[in-house]
């Protein structure tokens, strides 16, 4: 069995390629990282601490550590929502809340129903694009840099079409 270090550590790998730091603070970055490792033995995937996971794969594609939340929380808010992943000037930034960017409907439709809807408003949601290795689905501006779960570089998305 897959120890909580022998998960951080994997992720480090990862982190450090992707330039992203994490939590300095060691008891924080503790309790998130075993909320992570919970979560993975208790769905089969590691679905995001600071969310609620419904425990089918396919809903909570978009809560799948590093979420697609992630990037754009970075950049505007210095931290992931859980605070598991940092900017490097975090320490030094004032920490104001960050807001739940998962839709609400997520919760209760589930993503892929979701992703065939309008979003709020009436507007149209952002572009679906799937990873060609491992089928990971996400609605994002454009594709992640890298899958979060089989790692395939962001060439090997390709627009995904509803039906």
């Amino acid at each position: 069995m897959r120890t909580v270090e022998d998960m951080f550590s994997e992720m480090k790998k990862i982190a450090d390629d992707e330039g992203y730091q994490f939590n300095p603070n060691r008891e924080e970055l503790n309790d998130i990282l075993r909320g992570l490792w919970e979560n993975e033995h208790r769905y089969g995937y590691l679905s995001c601490p600071c969310r609620i996971a419904g425990g089918m794969l396919a809903d909570d594609m978009d809560i799948i550590c590093p979420c697609n939340y992630r990037d754009p929380d970075v950049a505007e808010y210095g931290c992931c929502l859980c605070v598991l992943y940092v900017s490097k000037d975090w320490s030094s930034r004032k920490h104001d809340p960050i807001p739940e960017r998962r839709p609400q409907e997520y919760y209760e439709k589930g993503y892929p129903s979701m992703m065939e809807q309008k979003g709020a408003g009436g507007k149209e949601m952002a572009e679906v694009y799937r990873c060609n290795v491992c089928g990971y689905l996400c609605a994002r501006d454009e594709p992640p840099d890298l899958c979060p779960i089989c790692r395939a570089k962001k060439e090997r998305f390709e627009k995904f079409g509803m039906k």
